[in-house]
């Protein structure tokens, strides 16, 4: 099987029936419609790139335009036996930009190449930009960079590798940017390229800067710039990361940025060939210890106490980050209830007899029950466990007070709002959550939610969708990787579901709690949205999974009243928050309308 995901990686219009052929022939079964899509998307894309490229007007109009500020660019480029093809096309994406204020460094470590180095001759004899110095040795890729950085004089420095291509409107775009002083590191786009430069494929559309998902993987990687004067301050790039010597200095050169800016434009590309690590994960295992490593080193100049693990088996590319949980805090659980018995028993036992995280309590808020047996339970619930406190809300529905009513009557210092038809799953779940809301750049914890038939109804929210927000993954199987990994992994989005919603009570407090206006529609986006305004991170953790059996206590909003009123909050959300959703989401990408499905061209 591992034979026939490498083949359909490689498909393409030209070679689809030949594989197809050899699928068959083979016995794998079932694969045809598999090849299919992977092509379409494949087509599509190449597609969409055509579409969305720059015209040569438009790189006209770029060459003659003057900025304000135009700070030379140094990019640096380590070669080591490049292919000369491959190094011709890539000196010819640079010198075709139509911002001309850049220098090319190249340290060149191909020892006894003459043909290499007679051609890199050649180019540094045609234009001044270019700039070489030729080692004695191959030093690593470190050490072979660190050399090329010598070389630069300009103010910003951007990283290429040797055989790979960038767009001629790259540096334009990265210029525009800079025209905000206080930008200090920028990244744009990407998608990666066949050895042919015919076929276009897997563009990584990036959110705005994400400190989550970077500690989750590299998503940043190409193209990277960083002011100069930092670069130098942390000290270049360290051997000791060979592998992910990028990774290394991206997180180093974050750490000390004022600004960090990104480009949404796939403006660089990565090119397939033979033993890359972008045709085949597995050829550098090496790379993911550096990687790992090099988060290990950030989190200790942040002071941050964590393991970093791999995300699971076979996802070696991509990070578990664990952070330790400090002092010990109580925790309330806070859960509105109103009869339902059994979806109630089952989600507070599943946290009594899972849950690997003690120092709890539930602060349970009966609203309107009608059913005696609910309130024996609520008594037999009461004397089985100590840390249980039954608070009854005497007022009409409205989950947003009610749950204000509960946080007020808790006395933890962390507080898990939590839906009571949901059911712990993994047993660290709660100290997963916690150990990240106890940093003190995160304001709110979302946790991955789960249907009954364990396919997606939570893993994060993006602001937007029927101009107001929509969920995305849902409907996709548990073990789905979902666009850029991010169904796996964490990272930050502006809203989480307050299904499953970990903060800590001063925040809480300090934005007004749930906004009692919003009774049911919205309230648990308008809360994140209140956090977010503070500059506190909301965090979706892939790791803390549960089961939402959603609806099962309160139902849809069917009744024409009902209608009327999710209407009415979904108005009031709207204003409240009109700017952003004018502005988008800075989590999610421009590429991709919001008026379609999540993570979709148009």
């Amino acid at each position: 099987m591992n034979k026939v995901r490498k083949l359909i990686s490689k498909v393409n219009y030209k070679n689809f029936k030949k594989i197809v052929r050899h699928i068959k022939i083979n016995g794998y079964h079932g694969l045809r419609t598999v090849i299919y899509e992977h092509l379409k998307d494949q087509l599509h894309y190449n597609d969409w790139f055509e579409r969305h490229k720059i015209t040569e007007s438009e790189l006209e109009k770029q060459r003659e335009y003057r900025f304000e500020y135009s700070p030379l660019i140094s990019i640096l480029v380590p070669t080591y036996n490049t292919d000369i093809d491959m190094f011709h096309e890539m000196i010819d994406s640079v010198k075709s930009q139509s911002y001309s204020n850049w220098e090319l460094c190249i340290a060149d470590a191909s020892v006894g190449n003459d043909k290499l180095r007679t051609e890199i001759k050649k180019c540094e004899q045609e234009d001044e930009r270019i700039k070489v110095v030729y080692l004695e040795k191959n030093t690593g890729i470190s050490g072979n960079t660190n050399s090329a950085l010598a070389l630069a004089t300009g103010e910003f420095v951007g990283l290429l590798d040797h055989d790979d291509i960038v767009e001629p409107d790259l540096l334009y775009e990265v210029v525009s940017c800079l025209q905000d002083r206080e930008v200090d590191s920028l990244y744009t786009d990407e998608d990666k390229v066949d050895d042919k430069l015919t076929e276009y494929s897997d563009p990584n559309f990036k959110p705005d800067f994400s400190i989550d998902l970077l500690r989750s993987h590299n998503y940043i990687t190409h193209f990277f710039v960083c002011r100069k004067s930092i670069i130098d301050e942390v000290g270049g790039f360290r051997s000791e990361f060979d592998g992910a010597q990028d990774y290394d200095l991206i997180f180093r050169c974050t750490e000390k940025s004022r600004k960090i800016r990104h480009i949404s434009k796939p403006l660089y590309h990565w090119r397939i060939c033979e033993g890359s690590t972008a045709d085949d994960p597995k050829s550098k295992m090496y790379c993911y210890e550096a990687g790992r490593k090099a988060i290990e080193e950030h989190l200790k100049r942040q002071g941050i106490k964590a393991k970093v693990g791999f995300a699971g088996e076979n996802l070696w590319w991509i990070y578990h980050v664990k952070y330790d949980v400090i002092d010990n805090p109580l925790v309330s659980i806070v859960i509105a209830n109103m009869d339902h018995v059994r979806d109630l028993e089952k989600c507070v036992t599943s946290i009594q007899q899972k849950s690997t995280y003690r120092n709890f309590e539930f602060i349970i808020v009966e609203n309107n029950s009608r059913n005696k047996e609910t309130f024996e339970y609520y008594d037999t619930l009461s004397s089985r466990y100590s840390n249980v406190k039954i608070v009854k809300w005497n007022k009409e529905f409205n989950y947003s007070a009610i749950n204000n009513f509960g946080v007020e009557n808790a006395n933890g210092e962390y507080i898990l709002l939590l839906n009571n038809d949901t059911e712990l799953i993994t047993a660290d779940a709660i100290e997963e959550m916690l150990g990240i809301c106890e940093r003190n750049d995160v304001g709110a914890v979302g946790a991955k939610l789960l249907y009954k038939d364990n396919t997606v109804q939570h893993a994060g929210v993006i602001i937007g969708f029927g101009n107001y927000a929509g969920h995305i993954f849902t409907m996709k199987e548990d073990s789905d990787y979902g666009y850029m990994m991010r169904a796996q992994i964490n990272c930050n989005y502006n809203a989480v579901t307050a299904a499953c919603l970990m903060v800590s009570k001063a925040d809480f407090v300090k934005v007004g709690g749930l906004t009692e206006e919003l009774a049911v529609a919205g309230n648990d986006i308008d809360f994140c949205l209140k956090l977010r305004k503070t500059g506190l991170l909301v965090v979706y953790d892939a790791f803390a999974k549960w089961h939402h059996y959603k609806f099962k206590s309160r139902g849809y909003e069917t009744t024409p009243e009902k209608k009327q009123r999710y209407d009415r909050e979904l108005e009031i959300f709207r204003n409240r928050w009109s700017d952003v959703l004018k502005n988008g989401d800075e989590y999610y990408n421009k590429n991709f309308p919001i008026t379609i499905a999540p993570f979709t061209l148009d």
